[in-house]
């Protein structure tokens, strides 16, 4: 899929009263901001390395303050926020408010429903499923989190193919590599989506790309991608269990989806499968409260989830915010900073904080401070990253990483316990140091 594609996927794939209309002389702008950025992104990709092609995005976003062109811009600025691991400043950049709307739900506060950890509800509601549908977004990877944490539950169960958007099918080497490149997907550039299709192969699933491989955009995309799925799953295994990870409103399950269907209803109608749709967009902690759903802070508030958790009433009916497009809502935690960095990115305890200082770096500033996997080569995305860039950091607060004028920037890596190999990287994409370490509980605890 095309960076357009991806763009033109976002603005179909949330919910319509969530993007703000174009009308009249805002649609040539929209289309002029939409083709600036894809200058402006095709110019980045040519630099060497992730860290400048990063650099030149911020640069050319922060070059102006015009408004049309920041509204699209700021999601491909988001998307690489995200992949050099900057989560607070892509969910500062990018935001999606979550305002109360007509077909809400009624509070779950008021019915009786009580607080489960989604990991335990979510497995004991894909009981007899066939297949399980989480949706995302793609400029917070908060949301990428339990679907990562829910695949060894769901494999236990018996799931055993797992299909990821923006997949590319030309990755033909994935399985037997066991681990994704910059060759195997669009959002796969972010070390947490990264973990998702890793995981996944490290459990035994098969690992699916559905992703529509032409330019279409609403409803025939939504068509193609379904089409694909059962294709690439069902067709061949007709008693599969399919594990689906997508984007925003493409799993809703009723109602019109902009000039058609969702993807998860076209797979409904050509499988005569009811998917279980677990919707995670939408009960979120956002850089603003004022842009948090109304609900969110009221729960939130009273329940003080240290976990993500679902409400299921005293029949084991769980709550959805929009009830019949999807069948249960996830609420997060609200966020937590360490050493500026979210603690969310432990997946439920998973990966531990390793205190890192900026010592490979040389001195040299930016540096792209990358951890993988010691049995992994360079090509592979690592298991997290972090900039360093204290001049930045001095002059903006959007850069999370923490400073001081007596010592060495200083941030946390969130690692599974295993084996790494750290790689700081300068604005050239030389390397200016290598260090490998052992991760476990002790030496998370005190770090390097």
């Amino acid at each position: 899929m095309s960076a357009l594609a991806a763009v033109a996927a976002v603005l179909f794939a949330v919910q319509p009263a969530q993007v703000p209309p174009a009308t009249g002389a805002a649609i040539p702008q929209q289309r002029a901001a939409v083709e600036k950025s894809e200058r402006i992104m095709a110019e980045a990709q040519r630099r060497p390395g992730l860290l400048a092609q990063y650099l030149y995005m911020r640069d050319a976003y922060t070059s102006t303050t015009a408004v049309p062109f920041r509204l699209i811009f700021n999601q491909y600025l988001s998307w690489f926020q995200t992949w050099v691991g900057d989560y607070a400043g892509a969910r500062t950049t990018f935001t999606i408010a979550q305002p109360a709307q007509k077909g809400d739900s009624p509070s779950p506060l008021e019915h009786g429903y009580r607080a489960e950890p989604a990991v335990d509800a979510i497995a004991a509601l894909a009981q007899g499923r066939q297949a399980v549908f989480f949706n995302e977004n793609h400029s917070n990877a908060l949301t990428r989190t339990l679907t990562v944490q829910m695949l060894e539950r769901l494999r236990a169960q018996g799931f055993d193919h797992f299909a990821a958007e923006t997949l590319y099918s030309t990755d033909k080497t994935l399985a037997t590599r066991g681990y994704p490149t910059t060759a195997t997907g669009f959002y796969t550039e972010e070390p947490i989506y990264a973990e998702m299709v890793r995981t996944a192969l490290d459990l035994g699933y098969v690992v699916v790309a559905y992703e529509a491989e032409s330019d279409a955009i609403g409803d025939a995309r939504e068509r193609e991608q379904a089409r694909n799925l059962i294709r690439r799953t069902l067709d061949a295994h007709p008693q599969a269990r399919i594990v689906v990870n997508a984007g925003y409103a493409h799993i809703q399950e009723a109602g019109r989806y902009f000039d058609g269907k969702s993807m998860a209803q076209h797979f409904a109608q050509m499988s005569r499968i009811d998917p279980l749709t677990v919707e995670q967009t939408f009960m979120t902690p956002h850089a603003s409260s004022s842009d948090d759903h109304p609900f969110y802070g009221a729960v939130t508030g009273r329940l003080q989830p240290q976990q993500p958790i679902v409400l299921r009433d005293a029949g084991g009916a769980p709550w959805s915010l929009r009830a019949g497009a999807y069948d249960l809502s996830v609420i997060f935690p609200a966020e937590t900073l360490r050493r500026g960095r979210p603690t969310w990115l432990s997946l439920g305890g998973e990966r531990l904080p390793y205190p890192i200082t900026s010592a490979l770096c040389a001195d040299q500033y930016p540096c792209l401070l990358e951890a993988r996997y010691a049995d992994e080569p360079d090509e592979a995305i690592p298991a997290d990253r972090v900039v360093f860039d204290p001049a930045h950091a001095a002059r903006t607060t959007r850069d999370r990483v923490r400073t001081s004028a007596d010592a060495e920037p200083t941030t946390d890596l969130y690692l599974r316990p295993d084996r790494y190999r750290l790689t700081a990287r300068s604005t050239d994409n030389r390397v200016l140091g290598r260090r490998t370490i052992d991760v476990s509980a002790a030496t998370a605890t005190q770090g390097h």
